[in-house]
């Protein structure tokens, strides 16, 4: 990120040259496993990247709020006049959601210039709107001497995605851009929000992220319709036993799933959330023995799974995962995010890495008609001032 660059361009937006804007950063997040555990109250491990949301922002006189971004050309000027409404403007609804988290619990925001800046790719399931929440979040707290520890501000952005956005995530996006560690992942329990930082260690290979440029229609009500199915399966198993999530049970139960559960649908993405939650506990433990082998195992027992079991992959995202499997020097591969499109994150030796996306994008294109895109991540820290 060119901060200089990103600076004038503020300038050109907004003038006043006297007055020096503050600059934020929020990384977006890949989850390496545990994919739709998080709502379930059960484990996952995510952790943050070196891309994300940048934000240069400034108090002026008066009571106008000024939103702009240099990803599109769409500028919005709105008074602040108490709590928003949601508006059809559809990515200026991130930041307002949490400035009216920010309302509700009694902090007096003024006129404010916002320019965002963002290199995490729209809708390919890294986050991106987790990352617009909270360096919006970070920045006001520390604008306006709120106070409020990070795991608050995880709080209040997941809560302006629920309440305000719509879309009704669990709190492991927001978690991991604010709870980022340079080089680790986070082992997050999303029932108690304990969580432990674990060092990330690939020796010779690399994680590469692999965006399917599938553009996903699907994505928020096949989401929707999955966590009813959940809730629908918790609700019977009552009959075993007073759970108040799936992830309450554990890999040696998967078994009474077909006496209490009739419709196989809901059966199935039962099964998904119990053995995935297995699947990141053993994860975890074979990281921390360095056996990176049988870690690729397990991203790989994953993605069958959510192809099987809870039905979110489709023709793009299974064509990265069983061709890329193919490959020399594939650890492991799965998809990470909702599903129904988006990206797959990857282990891969990293001299093979080259010749691994070379010919995943030849056969992908050959196979979908997309062109894939391919990002090398670093793993990075949580969401910061850093300037």
């Amino acid at each position: 990120m060119d901060t200089k660059n990103f600076t004038e361009k503020f300038y050109e937006k907004y003038g006043n040259r006297n007055e020096k804007p503050v600059l934020f950063f929020s990384p977006g997040r890949v989850n390496l496993i545990g994919e739709h555990t998080d709502y379930n109250g059960g484990f996952v491990f995510p952790c943050a990247l070196n891309y994300g949301t940048y934000l240069l922002i400034r108090k002026i006189e008066g009571n106008i709020l000024k939103f702009s971004t240099i990803n599109f050309n769409d500028d919005v000027e709105t008074e602040l006049k108490g709590l928003f409404v949601n508006t059809s403007k559809k990515w200026i609804n991130y930041p307002l959601g949490v400035i009216n988290e920010f309302l509700k619990k009694g902090i007096k925001i003024s006129g404010l210039e916002f320019l965002y800046y963002g290199d995490v790719p729209n809708g390919a399931g890294l986050s991106s709107s987790a990352s617009i929440e909270m360096v919006t979040a970070v920045a006001l707290n520390e604008f306006y001497n709120a106070g409020f520890g990070t795991l608050e501000l995880v709080k209040m952005s997941q809560k302006a995605e629920n309440e305000f956005v719509g879309m009704n995530c669990g709190i492991m996006d927001q978690f991991a851009v604010g709870f980022g560690k340079k080089d680790h992942a986070i082992f997050l329990n999303c029932d108690t929000l304990s969580f432990e930082n674990v060092p990330i260690i690939l020796n010779d290979c690399s994680l590469i992220i692999t965006n399917t440029n599938k553009r996903r229609g699907l994505t928020d009500s096949k989401y929707n319709e999955r966590r009813g199915e959940c809730d629908k399966a918790v609700e019977l198993l009552q009959a075993y036993k007073p759970i108040r999530n799936l992830s309450e049970l554990n890999t040696g139960e998967i078994h009474l799933l077909e006496k209490y559960i009739k419709d196989p649908a809901v059966r199935k993405r039962a099964k998904h959330v119990i053995s995935e939650n297995g699947r990141v506990v053993e994860a975890v433990k074979v990281l921390k023995g360095n056996n990176i082998i049988r870690f690729g195992e397990l991203m790989n027992l994953s993605h069958d799974s959510l192809k099987d079991d809870y039905e979110v992959t489709g023709i793009e995202l299974d064509t990265l995962v069983y061709e890329g499997r193919k490959l020399p020097g594939v650890i492991g591969t799965r998809m990470t995010g909702a599903g129904f499109g988006g990206c797959t994150v990857s282990i891969v030796k990293k001299a093979d890495s080259a010749k691994f996306m070379s010919e995943l994008a030849a056969v992908y294109q050959k196979k979908t008609g997309l062109v894939p895109d391919f990002y090398q991540p670093e793993i990075g820290d949580g969401a910061e001032r850093i300037g």
